[in-house]
């Protein structure tokens, strides 16, 4: 193992912070490394240690040696979430309310990471971390990741998503740093992603000091791409249909423990109406039964989800390269290590899914197209009978705020602290929370402003007693994208989706965590002292005033 030098009454300036932060890391163990792995799109039961059918054998030992959460809560979508997370803020509060790289004049949608915020590669930079990223951004072109902190950064920074066959879709940072190279055929996102990750590691591990390394996959974000031979060895399990799947999974959620023993499947989850208006009929009904589609519509609709496994399958292969550098190094003992997914699986667009390069919405491949798929050329999404699979057995999907949009699985490993491995802990906890983690952690200090501009007061809180077995506080979680909105207080949630009305809905989310119960009728008392507490919350934390350009986007294409 490594012999690490602490540095000890140290004072440091970065030209990050105009303030001077004065800390101690004098510390009962040095340091941990830290490593930070998020994937995209992935939902709430995609990993077998969560329920799936899908190999994921190296997260799974991620699991058993450490803690899984199950109540983990993000921001209902990639770029809020990522704003969260990395600022340990509200996404309004960091910017990003809503999209990146949209400014709508108003301070909670500036599409990009605010002063008023700082990033944890930033803080971690201050006590003397070397940080490194790989993979997508997707928190604005500017500020890049450069300038928010990482010394190392390769993946793609503006574009919610790429071409996972397409080697320019990347690029390194800062400009003239050496790059790979890749002949024709052999690169592949999720692959280079976790090569350039192994670069950054083999530096950092060649150092004195810890290392923060944000590993940060595009996978499985649409479009589904992946390697034709793990492709096909997934197909003969999704022709059984998204019902029987379905089922299983739940049975194997409840076998794992991570259900409560009062909940029973729930019917199939809603097709939201769509805010492109490609719901083909289906907005507002259950997603129809596997057995009310044609035998060639069944092998296209399982090949969709083959892919996505594939992908997720792949990014477990590229993390057990990841553990096992750590491993051969003696460093894994004493490195903190995050899984997570950004937010609920991804249901656009129908029970169909869709084609991009296509010009109909219901698009049936067959023959030469049907074996094509997910490979170079190929464009698609899975939709939401396969996303309703995803989140079993939660309610909706990403880009909404019922449990199944802002629900992660989440994976605390660190051999040197846990002191429960295999746990599963049921608390709820937010992904704002891995910043004040990390600054307890590392002994840094959030500081107090950032480019002459006052930062705004963490919000999250950090998850070192859940890692230590002790208590946690109880929890008060805000939640607002695209007027779909939450409040989670104590045992109560209340919950409206925009395409419903808006109305409000009130869920015992103790009791009801699949929220099939709505009490709202019942108690509604309960209601209105949540809802105003929610108005609060939103006016605090920038959600207000709402950016009426982005809500009349979303209402011409209803």
């Amino acid at each position: 193992m490594r012999t690490k030098k602490i540095p000890i009454n140290l004072i440091t300036t970065t030209f990050f912070f105009e303030s001077l932060l004065s800390f101690s890391c004098i510390r009962e163990k040095e340091p941990p490394n830290i490593l930070l792995i998020l994937c995209d799109d992935m939902g709430y039961s995609d990993l077998a240690c969560y329920g799936s059918e899908i190999s994921t054998p190296n997260i799974d030992r991620l699991a058993s040696s450490g803690i899984r959460m199950t109540r983990v809560y993000n921001s209902a979508r990639c770029c809020p979430s990522r704003a969260s997370l990395f600022t340990g803020l509200y996404p309004h509060q960091a910017g990003i309310g809503y999209m990146s790289n949209r400014d709508h004049g108003v301070p909670g949608y500036t599409g990009c990471l605010q002063d008023r915020s700082v990033g944890i590669s930033q803080v971690l930079k201050s006590v003397g971390y070397n940080t490194y990223m790989s993979g997508k951004w997707h928190m604005g072109g500017s500020p890049d990741p450069i300038e928010k902190g990482f010394d190392e950064f390769y993946g793609f920074t503006v574009p919610a998503h790429v071409d996972c066959w397409d080697p320019e879709a990347m690029f390194r940072l800062p400009e003239g740093r050496p790059e790979r190279n890749y002949s024709q055929g052999e690169f592949y996102a999720t692959d280079a992603i976790t090569d350039y990750a192994l670069d950054f590691l083999n530096e950092g591990l060649s150092k004195s000091e810890p290392f923060f390394l944000f590993l940060s996959y595009n996978a499985p974000h649409y479009p589904l791409q992946a390697p034709k031979e793990l492709i096909d060895k997934y197909m003969p399990v999704y022709l059984k249909g998204w019902d029987t799947i379905r089922s299983k999974r739940f049975d194997r959620i409840m076998e794992l423990g991570i259900g409560e023993p009062a909940w029973t499947l729930p019917p199939r989850s809603e097709v939201m109406i769509e805010m492109r208006g490609r719901d083909l009929g289906y907005g507002g009904e259950p997603n129809p039964a596997w057995d009310k589609f044609t035998e060639e519509r069944q092998h296209d609709l399982a090949r969709r989800m083959a892919v996505y496994a594939a992908m997720i399958e792949k990014i477990d292969q590229n993390i057990g390269r990841v553990i096992g550098r750590l491993k051969e190094s003696g460093e894994l003992e004493n490195t903190l290590i995050f899984f997570l997914s950004d937010n609920g699986a991804n249901a656009e667009v129908n029970p169909l899914g869709f084609d991009f390069f296509e010009p109909k919405d219901n698009i049936l491949n067959k023959g030469t197209r049907l074996d094509s798929m997910g490979l170079p050329g190929s464009f698609i999404g899975y939709g939401t009978g396969w996303a309703m699979v995803s989140n079993t057995p939660l309610n909706l999907y990403k880009h909404y705020t019922h449990e199944g949009g802002i629900s992660t699985p989440f994976i605390i490993h660190w051999p040197a602290s846990i002191k429960n491995p295999g746990t599963i802990d049921k608390r709820p906890a937010h992904i704002m929370d891995i910043m004040a983690t990390c600054i307890e952690v590392s002994g840094a200090v959030y500081p107090a402003m950032n480019n002459g501009t006052k930062v705004l007061p963490i919000e999250g809180i950090s998850l070192l007693p859940v890692i230590k077995g002790e208590k946690v506080q109880p929890r008060t979680l805000g939640f607002e994208h695209e007027r779909n909105r939450g409040y989670l207080k104590g045992e109560w949630k209340i919950v409206s989706e925009d395409y419903r009305g808006g109305e409000w809905e009130l869920y015992n989310i103790d009791k009801d965590r699949l929220e099939q119960d709505n009490l709202a009728s019942q108690y509604p008392e309960k209601v209105e002292e949540l809802a105003s507490e929610y108005q609060q919350w939103a006016e605090r934390v920038l959600v207000f005033p709402q950016c009426e350009m982005t809500f009349n986007y979303l209402k011409k294409y209803r």
